[in-house]
């Protein structure tokens, strides 16, 4: 396991049980990540694809989480 899966493992594993498409979403990254790490494949030439295709991936994994988040915010502002 190459530099930049290890990361993104570590990452995904941060995020606690995934539910909904979350495990597909973690699997693509995963697989991305490896890609990277395998040097990009055609000399290199696809490394900027990868790399956008992973940064996508990871924010559409984080998207759902956000939400989430601030639904948990809305008794912040109430001065009860």
């Amino acid at each position: 396991m190459g530099p930049v899966e290890e990361a993104v493992r570590n990452d995904v594993e941060q995020l606690g049980d995934l539910v909904g498409v979350e495990p597909s979403l973690s699997e693509m990254a995963f697989t991305l990540a490896r890609e990277i790490d395998a040097g990009g494949g055609e000399d290199g030439r696809q490394l900027p694809q990868l790399n956008r295709e992973l940064r996508q991936t990871l924010a559409q994994l984080l998207e759902g989480r956000a939400a989430d988040d601030d639904d948990d915010l809305g008794d912040l502002g109430s001065p009860d």
